[in-house]
């Protein structure tokens, strides 16, 4: 066997396995949400007490991220992508025993902790461990490997919870997490030596760059906080369109329901062909800024179109289809642009705290 087919082989394998523990974090992420009019009945709690206890998981792990970045690149991508995946799935476990409503607060506290490693994580091991020209492809799988998790999640809580209840249904999702990660932890790709993208040879390099005074310089430059803010903007952009999308053609267009429902699920689809091309794009261009920004340029010139009501309702779901496919594209290009602002052993912290933004 060629060295070539070798390094194809390998990288393969760590793409397999970081985007299968990224499917994993968005399945669990969205395990609970169809199950909560069960929840609301059993601790006789309201939806605002559900969305306080959302809010807890995702503040929690919003605040954590920066700090596991921080941990990826002393200790090891590996093992910290390890914890979260048993810790996320430990969390989902525990869902399924609760009593109270005070139990799943303190469980949605545990599944934040684990929820935040996997951006820092997944993207040390990527970019230490899979060769540079096949990045673009291993960022859109990843992405990709996210959406699957989503879209898996919805029909394992309500298959399950339909037939054995919500309880069967958050320990089965548990039990699941927990198989994955033994999974991802025998993989051959992930282990043996250096393969802690971060570990011992960041924690030296650290020391000598002055330890934590540079590593908050870093976080705090131009290009990172550029980072930062195309994601806090990239993020309110998303989600304004996947959550009023739909009750804005029905107010605009006057459009049935069904048919803006529809212009919903076309964007989302339009989404994930999006991050195909992105990925093959950014596979064969240097030139991952204009990538980037041609995408979201695209993208928002459709929605401003949207937005104007002038289109016929036949053209609505095209028109979002589009407007998902080039923001979609954008993704993998514009994680490579956060790989090229991360100094030398900082690539944790860095996608940390950027992602800390979406």
């Amino acid at each position: 066997m060629s060295a070539g087919t070798t390094e194809l082989g390998h990288d393969a394998e760590v793409i397999g396995l970081v985007s299968v523990a990224h499917l994993l974090s968005h399945f669990l992420q969205l395990l609970l949400a169809p199950l909560f009019p069960l929840l609301k009945d059993e601790f006789g709690i309201g939806y605002a007490a559900l969305g306080l206890m959302v809010s807890v998981m995702y503040t929690v792990s919003g605040i954590s991220q920066t700090m596991a970045g921080f941990i990826v690149d002393r200790y090891g991508a590996r093992r910290v992508l390890l914890f979260g995946m048993a810790t996320f799935s430990l969390a989902l476990l525990l869902t399924g025993l609760a009593t109270s409503y005070w139990m799943l607060v303190a469980v949605a506290l545990l599944a934040g902790i684990g929820n935040s490693v996997f951006h820092p994580a997944d993207f040390a091991i990527l970019n230490a461990k899979v060769n540079p020209k096949r990045l673009g492809y291993a960022f859109s799988t990843h992405a990709i490997g996210g959406n699957f998790g989503w879209l898996a999640a919805p029909a394992f809580s309500i298959g399950i919870s339909t037939a054995y209840g919500w309880r069967a249904a958050t320990i089965a999702a548990g039990v699941l997490g927990l198989l994955i990660t033994a999974i991802v932890a025998s993989g051959t790709a992930l282990s043996g030596a250096q393969a802690d993208a971060g570990g011992q040879r960041n924690k030296i390099q650290g020391a000598r760059k002055g330890g934590l005074r540079e590593d908050v310089r870093a976080l705090m430059s131009r290009p990172v906080l550029t980072c930062f803010a195309y994601f806090t903007f990239y993020a309110m952009a998303l989600i304004g369109l996947q959550t009023f999308s739909v009750s804005v053609l029905t107010a605009l267009y006057g459009a049935p329901l069904v048919s803006a429902s529809a212009a919903l699920t076309g964007f989302l689809f339009g989404g994930t062909v999006g991050i195909v091309a992105g990925g093959i794009a950014a596979a064969h261009s240097s030139r991952h800024n204009l990538v980037a920004a041609s995408g979201m340029f695209v993208g928002a010139a459709f929605t401003l179109l949207l937005a104007s009501g002038a289109l016929p309702l036949w053209l609505l779901t095209g028109a979002m289809a589009l407007v998902g496919f080039f923001i979609f594209s954008t993704q993998p290009s514009r994680d490579i642009l956060v790989r090229g602002a991360a100094p030398p052993g900082a690539t944790g912290k860095v996608y940390g705290f950027v992602y800390s933004g979406l």
